[in-house]
């Protein structure tokens, strides 16, 4: 029987059920990234078409986000270093994504705060205790309407498949805003042991039902073509650091 499976932000695929590592120390510090390269490679979550009217923040380690560049779509774009749900902060997880005006106000509050309180020095197993209780207390609440976060980049480095350590990977998605909803509500039965599976939409449940989203991933012709044309930033991110490279595998 194939098991339920989560992809735990966006970008990685986690058995349902099971338990992500934790740690309750304090996280290794980040490092910044070059402001221009840190920008492209945010935005390359976005199809083309849109990315000159997203706004772009980008990460200061020692604060937190800051506004880059304003844009007009409501569209705002990051690269995410800290997932809360994993309780754990290490120093090599790149997740760049964009969220519609709708999730912008909701979703990347939540990932904004986190890397606010990491900046401050909030332990792992304390950063994901305060988001939960957030969440509970509804001072968090999911969109107001339906919407997408964007995930086409060519690159992302969080865990996932096959194996649930960290990899480096190219697996451009879609995340349609779906709170509450379960893979028994649409009948999808994804499975890490039939990566097809995966082809078809699933539920990812990200840390609680509130953070649920329907994935929809790119198919391989645009797969290959996401690739190809983000040929020179695939190269400039592998150069920038080499846990980067398409390819490279393990912590």
């Amino acid at each position: 029987m194939a098991k339920p499976i989560s992809l735990l932000i966006i970008a990685a695929v986690v058995l349902g059920g099971a338990s992500p590592p934790s740690s309750s120390k304090r996280g290794a510090e980040l490092r910044p990234m070059p402001a221009e390269l840190e920008t492209r490679f945010a935005l390359s979550a976005l199809p083309a078409p849109l990315r000159g009217t997203a706004s772009v923040y980008l990460l200061n380690p020692k604060t937190g986000y800051r506004r880059f560049r304003s844009g007009t779509s409501g569209v705002t774009c990051i690269v995410q270093r800290t997932a809360w749900e994993l309780a754990d902060q290490r120093d090599d997880i790149y997740i760049p994504l964009c969220y519609d005006a709708a999730g912008t106000k909701s979703y990347l509050k939540v990932i904004m705060d986190a890397a606010r309180m990491r900046a401050q020095g909030v332990e792992p197993a304390a950063l994901k205790a305060k988001i939960e209780s957030l969440y509970a207390d509804k001072t968090y609440g999911v969109p107001a309407k339906a919407g997408v976060s964007y995930m086409v980049a060519p690159v992302m480095r969080t865990i996932g498949p096959p194996d649930l350590k960290v990899h480096t990977m190219a697996m451009p998605h879609l995340m349609f805003y779906a709170p509450g909803l379960s893979n028994a509500d649409i009948g999808a039965v994804p499975s890490l042991t039939d990566y097809a599976s995966l082809m078809n939409p699933f539920i990812d449940r990200q840390g609680n039902a509130e953070q649920s989203y329907m994935i929809q991933m790119l198919g391989a012709a645009e797969k290959a073509q996401t690739l190809a044309r983000e040929k020179r930033l695939i190269a400039d991110l592998c150069a920038y650091r080499q846990i980067l490279c398409l390819g490279q595998s393990g912590h």
